[in-house]
Protein backbone atom coordinates (compact mmCIF):
# COMPACT_ATOMS: atom_id res chain seq x y z
CA UNK A 1 0.00 0.00 0.00
CA UNK A 2 2.60 2.29 0.98
CA UNK A 3 4.65 1.64 -2.38
CA UNK A 4 1.22 2.18 -4.44
CA UNK A 5 0.30 5.23 -2.84
CA UNK A 6 3.80 6.55 -3.20
CA UNK A 7 3.44 5.45 -7.35
CA UNK A 8 0.31 7.93 -7.35
CA UNK A 9 2.15 10.69 -5.89
CA UNK A 10 5.03 10.42 -8.21
CA UNK A 11 1.93 10.27 -11.29
CA UNK A 12 0.60 13.31 -9.65
CA UNK A 13 3.80 14.69 -9.55
CA UNK A 14 4.96 14.54 -13.08
CA UNK A 15 1.80 15.98 -14.29
CA UNK A 16 2.29 19.43 -11.78
CA UNK A 17 6.27 19.25 -13.78
CA UNK A 18 4.51 18.96 -16.92
CA UNK A 19 1.67 22.14 -15.99
CA UNK A 20 4.98 24.00 -14.76
CA UNK A 21 6.67 23.30 -17.66
CA UNK A 22 3.64 24.38 -19.76
CA UNK A 23 3.02 27.66 -17.62
CA UNK A 24 7.04 28.73 -17.81
CA UNK A 25 6.69 27.96 -21.39
CA UNK A 26 3.53 31.35 -21.68
CA UNK A 27 6.15 33.49 -19.91
CA UNK A 28 9.14 33.14 -21.61
CA UNK A 29 11.06 35.74 -22.40
CA UNK A 30 14.27 36.84 -20.66
CA UNK A 31 12.39 39.41 -18.12
CA UNK A 32 9.80 36.99 -16.93
CA UNK A 33 9.81 35.70 -13.48
CA UNK A 34 7.87 33.04 -11.98
CA UNK A 35 5.09 33.65 -10.23
CA UNK A 36 4.00 32.69 -6.43
CA UNK A 37 2.00 29.73 -7.97
CA UNK A 38 4.88 28.71 -10.25
CA UNK A 39 7.59 28.79 -7.19
CA UNK A 40 5.23 26.82 -5.13
CA UNK A 41 4.73 24.25 -7.88
CA UNK A 42 8.68 24.07 -8.26
CA UNK A 43 9.10 23.53 -4.74
CA UNK A 44 6.86 20.99 -3.92
CA UNK A 45 8.51 19.26 -7.70
CA UNK A 46 11.71 19.13 -6.33
CA UNK A 47 11.15 18.28 -2.74
CA UNK A 48 9.04 14.83 -3.98
CA UNK A 49 11.79 14.06 -6.59
CA UNK A 50 14.52 14.77 -4.15
CA UNK A 51 13.53 13.56 -1.15
CA UNK A 52 10.19 11.61 -1.31
CA UNK A 53 11.05 9.73 -4.51
CA UNK A 54 14.68 8.43 -3.50
CA UNK A 55 13.35 7.37 -0.37
CA UNK A 56 10.53 5.34 -2.56
CA UNK A 57 13.31 3.82 -4.66
CA UNK A 58 15.61 2.71 -1.14
CA UNK A 59 11.76 0.89 0.06
CA UNK A 60 11.72 -0.48 -3.33
CA UNK A 61 15.21 -1.86 -3.50
CA UNK A 62 15.64 -2.98 1.01
CA UNK A 63 12.27 -4.66 0.69
CA UNK A 64 10.94 -5.49 -2.69
CA UNK A 65 13.92 -6.26 -5.25
CA UNK A 66 16.76 -8.05 -2.19
CA UNK A 67 13.47 -10.56 -2.00
CA UNK A 68 12.74 -10.86 -5.43
CA UNK A 69 16.28 -10.92 -6.65
CA UNK A 70 16.67 -14.53 -4.38
CA UNK A 71 13.59 -15.95 -6.35
CA UNK A 72 15.93 -17.87 -8.55
CA UNK A 73 13.49 -17.08 -11.57
CA UNK A 74 14.92 -15.68 -14.10
CA UNK A 75 12.37 -13.58 -15.68
CA UNK A 76 12.22 -12.00 -12.32
CA UNK A 77 15.71 -11.63 -11.24
CA UNK A 78 16.13 -9.86 -14.97
CA UNK A 79 13.04 -7.76 -14.13
CA UNK A 80 14.47 -6.41 -10.78
CA UNK A 81 17.99 -6.48 -12.46
CA UNK A 82 16.51 -4.09 -15.15
CA UNK A 83 14.44 -1.58 -12.41
CA UNK A 84 17.35 -1.22 -10.61
CA UNK A 85 18.87 0.24 -13.35
CA UNK A 86 16.49 2.37 -13.82
CA UNK A 87 16.52 3.93 -10.41
CA UNK A 88 20.24 5.04 -11.19
CA UNK A 89 18.70 6.00 -14.50
CA UNK A 90 16.26 8.00 -13.28
CA UNK A 91 17.86 9.55 -10.18
CA UNK A 92 20.71 11.05 -13.67
CA UNK A 93 17.75 12.25 -15.44
CA UNK A 94 16.36 14.22 -12.13
CA UNK A 95 19.86 15.66 -11.54
CA UNK A 96 19.75 17.34 -15.17
CA UNK A 97 15.94 18.71 -14.51
CA UNK A 98 17.01 19.96 -10.51
CA UNK A 99 18.85 23.20 -10.95
CA UNK A 100 16.46 24.24 -13.13
CA UNK A 101 13.44 23.39 -11.07
CA UNK A 102 15.12 25.23 -7.59
CA UNK A 103 15.72 28.18 -9.86
CA UNK A 104 12.48 28.21 -10.74
CA UNK A 105 12.01 27.67 -7.41
CA UNK A 106 13.62 30.74 -5.60
CA UNK A 107 11.72 32.64 -8.38
CA UNK A 108 14.94 33.33 -10.65
CA UNK A 109 14.82 33.29 -14.30
CA UNK A 110 18.13 31.37 -15.27
CA UNK A 111 16.23 28.11 -16.27
CA UNK A 112 16.70 26.89 -19.59
CA UNK A 113 13.56 25.91 -20.92
CA UNK A 114 14.60 23.91 -23.48
CA UNK A 115 15.85 21.04 -20.66
CA UNK A 116 13.01 21.69 -18.72
CA UNK A 117 10.86 20.80 -21.52
CA UNK A 118 13.24 17.81 -22.95
CA UNK A 119 14.04 16.78 -19.55
CA UNK A 120 10.64 16.74 -18.30
CA UNK A 121 8.98 14.50 -21.39
CA UNK A 122 12.23 12.41 -20.95
CA UNK A 123 12.09 11.83 -17.06
CA UNK A 124 8.26 11.65 -17.06
CA UNK A 125 8.35 8.79 -19.60
CA UNK A 126 10.94 6.77 -18.00
CA UNK A 127 8.94 6.98 -15.11
CA UNK A 128 5.72 6.41 -15.96
CA UNK A 129 7.08 3.27 -17.83
CA UNK A 130 9.03 2.52 -14.95
CA UNK A 131 5.72 2.36 -12.45
CA UNK A 132 4.14 0.04 -15.33
CA UNK A 133 6.75 -2.25 -14.87
CA UNK A 134 6.71 -2.41 -10.62
CA UNK A 135 2.89 -2.07 -10.58
CA UNK A 136 1.88 -4.57 -13.79
CA UNK A 137 4.75 -7.12 -12.75
CA UNK A 138 6.77 -7.24 -9.70
CA UNK A 139 4.56 -5.53 -7.39
CA UNK A 140 2.07 -8.89 -8.08
CA UNK A 141 5.19 -11.24 -7.80
CA UNK A 142 5.94 -10.04 -4.34
CA UNK A 143 2.44 -10.08 -3.02
CA UNK A 144 2.60 -13.74 -4.02
CA UNK A 145 5.87 -13.99 -2.23
CA UNK A 146 5.86 -12.08 1.05
CA UNK A 147 3.50 -13.41 3.75
CA UNK A 148 1.22 -10.64 5.60
CA UNK A 149 3.62 -10.68 8.69
CA UNK A 150 6.42 -9.79 6.01
CA UNK A 151 4.62 -7.08 4.47
CA UNK A 152 3.08 -5.61 7.46
CA UNK A 153 6.69 -5.39 8.72
CA UNK A 154 7.82 -3.89 5.60
CA UNK A 155 5.09 -1.46 5.94
CA UNK A 156 5.92 0.08 9.69
CA UNK A 157 9.67 -0.05 8.64
CA UNK A 158 8.83 2.56 5.56
CA UNK A 159 6.68 4.07 7.94
CA UNK A 160 8.93 4.69 10.75
CA UNK A 161 11.92 5.43 8.28
CA UNK A 162 9.93 8.28 6.72
CA UNK A 163 9.16 9.56 10.43
CA UNK A 164 12.64 9.46 11.40
CA UNK A 165 13.48 11.60 8.21
CA UNK A 166 11.09 13.81 8.52
CA UNK A 167 12.18 14.61 11.99
CA UNK A 168 15.55 14.81 11.35
CA UNK A 169 15.03 17.04 8.38
CA UNK A 170 12.90 19.53 10.85
CA UNK A 171 15.57 19.37 13.64
CA UNK A 172 18.25 20.65 10.93
CA UNK A 173 15.68 23.34 9.75
CA UNK A 174 15.23 25.03 13.39
CA UNK A 175 18.62 24.25 13.85
CA UNK A 176 19.45 26.78 10.89
CA UNK A 177 16.64 29.00 11.64
CA UNK A 178 17.86 29.60 14.99
CA UNK A 179 21.64 30.47 13.91
CA UNK A 180 20.39 33.19 11.95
Amino acid sequence: VVLHDSHQQTLFTLNELAMLVAQLEKIAHPQSTPNANMRAMATAIAHHFSYAEPQHHEDEERHIFAKLALSGDPEIVRTVLQLQQDHDTLEEEWMELAPHIEIVACGHVGYDLNVLREGSTTFGTLLREHIEREESYIYPQAQARLNMTEREAMSREMRARRSNKRETRRLSSSAAAAQH
